[in-house]
């Protein structure tokens, strides 16, 4: 059974550099293709939820068409992140590559520490995953991490939930640097995420964000080191 809708965090609301209707999009390079498919990153509304109040938050994922022709992939994140804390209350991902679709979903109960993580392909499975404190999910840990208080060597580390399993991740600012983006040429935060699993092993290699240093906080460059090869997100729009 899905956890109950935990009271309402008490204080105000995280002071955020984004709103409802914010939408971003990115180009997507991987390896050896400078453009091998488009990303959005869309702040969709604001909204009741949970006993709460969250910002839905939706990330998709689409190759080019060429690249569709080797290898169908589409992918969707989102996330219902509490404004009192911008923690997810409930996240989900959903992937179909070629002609396999899985269906992810954990529903967080932060107040008391435990989460249910539920997997469907053409089985379902489900499991408890207790929590080690607060613990973001994907999303809502890029939406945190554009509210750093940013300088160099700054650095938070929290706890991380992705598709039931945990994780502990290091943000460390390591300066400033100029990113050419759709937007033009602008000075931005390094941001260099250190994860590691739960034994403690680091896992993700060649992972980094790059922050605007504006009053939007706009994520304008994001890459990740995969095992099939490198990916590089560059915002080309932002609304």
């Amino acid at each position: 059974t899905a956890p109950a809708a935990p009271a309402r965090p008490t204080g105000p609301e995280k002071v955020v550099p984004f709103k409802a209707g914010e939408a971003l999009t990115y180009d997507v390079s991987w390896s050896d293709y400078v453009t091998a498919g488009t990303a959005t990153l869309t702040v969709r509304d604001k909204r009741p939820s949970f006993g709460s109040t969250a910002y839905y938050l939706v990330a998709e994922g689409r190759p080019t068409s060429l690249v569709s022709k080797l290898y169908a992939v589409y992918y969707k994140a989102d996330s219902l992140v509490d404004v009192y804390t911008l923690l997810p209350q409930r996240g989900s991902v959903f992937s179909q590559e070629n002609s396999r679709q899985r269906m992810k979903e954990t529903r967080f109960d932060q107040s008391k520490r435990e989460a249910i993580f539920q997997m469907k392909t053409s089985t379902t499975m489900v499991q408890d995953q207790p929590l080690p404190g607060p613990t973001h999910d994907g999303l809502s840990a890029l939406a945190a991490m554009r509210t750093l208080a940013f300088a160099p060597g700054a650095s938070t580390s929290f706890a991380v939930s992705d598709s039931g399993y945990l994780y502990r991740v290091t943000l460390n600012v390591t300066g400033k640097e100029t990113i050419q983006s759709g937007l033009g040429s602008s000075p931005a935060w390094k941001v260099v995420p250190s994860i590691r699993d739960a034994k403690g092993q680091a896992v993700g290699r060649g992972l980094a964000v790059w922050i605007s240093d504006d009053a939007r906080r706009l994520p304008v460059r994001i890459q990740a080191q995969l095992p099939v090869g490198s990916f590089v997100l560059t915002l080309r729009d932002a609304r």
